[in-house]
């Protein structure tokens, strides 16, 4: 479970220090991470936004997936976390949605699998009841020096996780989702100003964020709202299993806020785009990006 730490007890308002370190596998562990991300503000109370509400968050083990489902469930949700093969993280997510005294049905596979999303949304549905929220968290990436070293292995394993998983989950939502169901695709901010090292990443992030407006003109008039957060550097397991320790020691000093930000301070526009509050809201993209000004 997430440690104790003193950069906790600021809430994670303070630049953290980001000791050299690398994980050997994708998507990476929290519980190896120095240190912990943060993934609730400890205190905080929630008002019901999500009451009687069923979720359904890929990539929701750890990071930002693991601060939306505490989020979701202090909000009064029930939720469905699905992730790859970190269970020790799933677990340990668990325990903390259960502390507010929600249900959390964890779902291990692969989202890049069309028929396991299906399975998944049955799952959930059977057990949680009907899906009100679907979170389209889950991704990977792989740093190259350049466009060369970008296999197409490598290139159709990025799409299939960052991609095709929105697409396949989306579609066994909302076979079912009824009016007033929300749909929350996480993109990035390097889908507005790129990233050299992350070509395909930044593609499959800009694909998304065409997605989220363009699904949020199809189903309209269905009553279900698709929205997107694209959040900056975020203390996750991704950055210490994809990028060198030199890289990871400098993580998120580039941004205005001179420092990377926490998982619970991206779940809050979560809990807004899922919520009531966002009522007359769809197709629109959230930015917490540490004050990074993008267009689109």
């Amino acid at each position: 479970m997430g440690r104790n730490t003193d950069i906790e007890e600021k809430s994670g308002k303070a630049k953290m220090n980001l000791p050299a370190q690398h994980q050997e596998h994708q998507p990476g562990l929290e519980t190896e991470m120095v240190p912990a991300p943060i993934s609730e503000e400890l205190g905080q109370k929630g008002s019901d936004k999500l009451r009687g509400k069923s979720a359904l968050i890929t990539g929701g083990d750890s990071g930002i997936g693991r601060a939306v489902a505490i989020a979701f469930a202090r909000e009064g949700a029930d939720v469905a976390v699905v992730y790859l093969n970190e269970h020790q993280d799933a677990e340990d997510t668990k325990k903390m949605v259960e502390r507010h005294d929600r249900k959390c049905l964890l779902i291990p596979g692969d989202i890049g699998d069309e028929e396991f999303c299906r399975g998944a949304v049955e799952q959930a549905e059977r057990e949680l009841g009907s899906l009100t929220i679907l979170v389209n968290n889950a991704a990977e990436q792989h740093p190259q020096d350049s466009i060369e070293g970008i296999s197409e292995d490598q290139l159709v394993r990025t799409f299939r996780t960052n991609v095709f998983s929105f697409f396949f989950m989306s579609k066994a939502v909302i076979e079912k989702m009824k009016d007033g169901g929300a749909i929350i695709n996480t993109t990035s901010v390097t889908a507005y100003r790129g990233s050299p090292e992350l070509l395909d990443y930044s593609a499959s992030k800009g694909a998304i964020v065409a997605f989220t407006r363009s699904l949020s003109k199809s189903l309209v008039d269905k009553g279900i709202r698709v929205n997107a957060v694209a959040p900056g550097p975020v203390w996750t397991p991704l950055i210490p299993s994809t990028f060198t320790p030199d890289k990871v020691d400098t993580f998120g000093e580039d941004t205005p806020m001179h420092r990377a930000g926490q998982p619970e301070e991206i779940a809050p526009s979560y809990v807004f785009l899922a919520s009531d509050d966002s009522s007359y809201m769809t197709g629109q993209v959230l930015h917490p990006n540490g004050g990074e000004v993008v267009n689109g």
